[in-house]
């Protein structure tokens, strides 16, 4: 076997992606395998009974939403009982955010790799405050998500259509050069989105108060290219995974319980451990003792090579999770020793245009103790209250370990 020239091929795969949003539709529409009684969440796969706060109250604002359920408790039962199934929204090409929550009727972002013909999906962004994403499932949460249901994303979908889309490969190189790093950092992004989406809203949503409506509500949210990106972190993961022989992560997520990563010659196999708890920067009011275990799909963008693995091109990121400017180029610099190769599209100008570490190395992981280093969102680990703040962590040595083992296995080294 050789596992150089498989990991160069799962790289060279996921490099030369090119993932272009191309539409929004609901997710029964178009997601694979979806149905009225399914919820997609973020992570490993999981059940009711081990579910943390933010998912349960995701999942509880979901069967609202989709008037599965009429009340809190009524939805609870319904998923206690097995009337609802519960599955990873990676094992239906698509991500979502934190809780990462998302159900039949549900707008998403349909994300095309037009190099290797791929699809990815990814639900739309509440922006901050009470949100489904951490868990909250009120009157106003549910309103707003049927105000973008019913409103926004058909808007965003008919601005796309007849169009090229939108590049969201250039669009991440350009950010990137903008001191974003694609995780938690999406200002210049969100702006690129909005730019690009402008006229075509303009043509095609005739009310003008509907229209300033959704030009404020997208230009309110600094973080709302973050889905999209995600998305299309998931189509050039994907581009590479299922590689004969390759070492290389093709998935990092985690449910708020469990952290868990795919890996590329692996196809098919899940390897989980309990997820930390992420240390950094708190909101007035909260502290370490309120945070969840690490929450989200959003660690697709490390996965890609951004977010954490950017870190040196986005300083002002420590304003948010803690650190210093010095900190977030030590996180890039140690991230290479990990990795297969260097970005061909993504480059930082702080590292004279070095390409980010990208194509995580079951091996090197192993081998070095290094984990890789992920910049994430802070849920409250209760249902419904939201972000308390936002920090770094690491997934678990002993999942790399035991794909390696079960790589050697496969195989027979």
């Amino acid at each position: 076997m050789d596992i150089e020239k498989a990991n160069e091929t799962a790289v060279s795969r996921m490099m030369d992606a090119r993932p272009v949003l191309t539409g929004v539709a609901a997710a029964r529409e178009v997601i694979p395998g979806m149905r009225p009684d399914l919820i997609l969440h973020a992570g490993p796969p999981i059940e009711w009974a081990r579910m943390s706060g933010p998912l349960r109250g995701a999942i509880i604002g979901a069967l609202l939403f989709e008037g599965l359920a009429k009340s809190e408790a009524e939805a609870a039962a319904l998923a206690e009982r097995g009337a609802v199934q519960f599955e990873p929204c990676h094992e239906h090409n698509a991500v979502g955010p934190m809780a990462g929550v998302t159900s039949a009727s549900m707008q998403v972002y349909v994300v095309e790799n037009v190099t290797h013909g791929n699809r990815a999906f990814c639900n739309l962004n509440e922006g901050y405050g009470k949100v489904l994403r951490y868990g909250a499932y009120s009157d106003e949460v549910l309103k707003k998500l049927r105000w973008m249901n019913d409103v926004l994303g058909p808007a965003i979908g008919a601005a796309l259509a007849g169009t090229n889309g939108i590049d969201l490969r250039a669009l991440i190189a350009e950010a990137l050069h903008m001191a974003d790093e694609g995780h938690n950092r999406n200002k210049a992004a969100s702006l690129i989105f909005l730019k690009q989406l402008a006229p075509g809203l303009a043509r095609v949503v005739q009310d003008q108060a509907t229209l300033a409506d959704i030009l404020q509500f997208l230009g309110d949210n600094a973080i709302g290219a973050l889905n999209p990106v995600m998305a299309a972190c998931k189509a050039m993961a994907d581009a590479g995974y299922g590689i004969e022989g390759s070492t290389i992560v093709s998935t990092m997520a985690r449910n708020g319980t469990d952290f868990g990563i795919r890996v590329s010659g692996l196809p098919g196999r899940w390897f989980t451990a309990p997820a930390e708890v992420p240390v950094g920067l708190f909101f007035s009011g909260f502290s370490q003792a309120d945070a969840n275990p690490d929450i989200g799909d959003s660690a697709i963008t490390e996965t890609a090579g951004i977010g954490g693995f950017a870190m040196a091109g986005a300083p002002a990121i420590v304003t948010f999770v803690g650190g210093t400017p010095r900190d977030a180029l030590n996180a890039t610099l140690e991230m290479y020793e990990i990795t297969a190769a260097e970005h061909k599209h993504f480059t930082l100008p702080v590292l004279d245009f070095r390409g980010t570490p990208t194509g995580i190395d079951i091996r090197k992981v192993v081998e070095l103790g290094i984990a890789p280093r992920i910049n994430t969102g802070i849920a409250h680990k209760n249902a419904g209250v939201g972000q308390v703040g936002a920090g770094l962590v690491r997934p678990p040595l002993a999942i790399f370990e035991a794909a390696v083992l079960a790589y050697a296995e496969r195989y027979e080294l």
